[in-house]
């Protein structure tokens, strides 16, 4: 298969699967480091998941994001909400629009490259929190990247309806180590277990057969 896709990647559990699962055709995977918690954490991941693919990555800055926008991704530690992952809880780590910003940078990168795919992990427990992770919103950006570029870039979403416990299903078929990925929020030196996006990846986890194992991205 030609090598003919950008991977938006950020190093955690869905786009780490994405990674392993459409190697043969991901030409790039680019990260994008916004100012929060996490994101020294996941790009330490991602950078290792790329060197032993010998895919390469690059890392996009977005400062003005921590700079413009609101949200308690962006504003420390303590600011994580506690607890299960559902929409009451989780509202507030809502960055506005960022999958939107990155995947329009992310197809101009595309455009520029002679690429003719994005793709983007979201997946069905993302929908009623995140709003830029909903069916029609990447059906939309599909649209809008197909007739914005000379090209015809398209979106492609392969995890939008189905869980993350699918996703750790997928993964575990393709042996992927899921201490080296990370996904809590507060972005410590560990996962604390304890908020809502640690409560998601272990029952996920779990779900999946795979038993959660220590944070070891270097």
């Amino acid at each position: 298969m030609a090598k003919d896709t950008i991977l938006v990647f950020s190093g955690g559990l869905d786009s780490t699967t994405m990674l392993y699962e459409y190697r043969e055709r991901i030409a790039l995977a680019v990260s994008f480091h916004y100012g929060s918690n996490h994101n020294d954490k996941e790009l330490e991941c991602a950078k290792l998941h790329c060197e032993r693919l010998g895919i390469p990555h690059k890392v996009v800055m977005l400062p003005f994001i921590k700079q413009l926008f609101h949200s308690s991704l962006l504003a420390g530690a303590d600011a994580i909400p506690e607890g299960n992952y559902n929409d009451e809880n989780m509202k507030s780590t809502v960055v506005p629009f960022r999958n939107g910003i990155m995947l329009s940078v992310a197809i101009g990168i595309a455009e520029n490259s002679g690429l003719q795919y994005v793709m983007l992990a979201n997946h069905s427990g993302d929908h009623t929190i995140y709003p830029d992770c909903r069916p029609e919103f990447v059906a939309a950006m599909d649209q809008a990247a197909c007739a914005g570029t000379w090209n015809g870039v398209r979106l492609l979403t392969p995890y939008t309806n189905i869980t993350k416990a699918e996703i750790a299903a997928h993964g575990k078929a393709l042996g992927i180590d899921y201490s080296e990925t990370w996904s809590c929020y507060k972005g410590g030196e560990h996962h604390c277990g304890v908020c809502g996006t640690c409560r998601e990846r272990i029952e996920a986890l779990r779900e999946a057969g795979i038993e959660e194992t220590i944070y070891d991205c270097r």
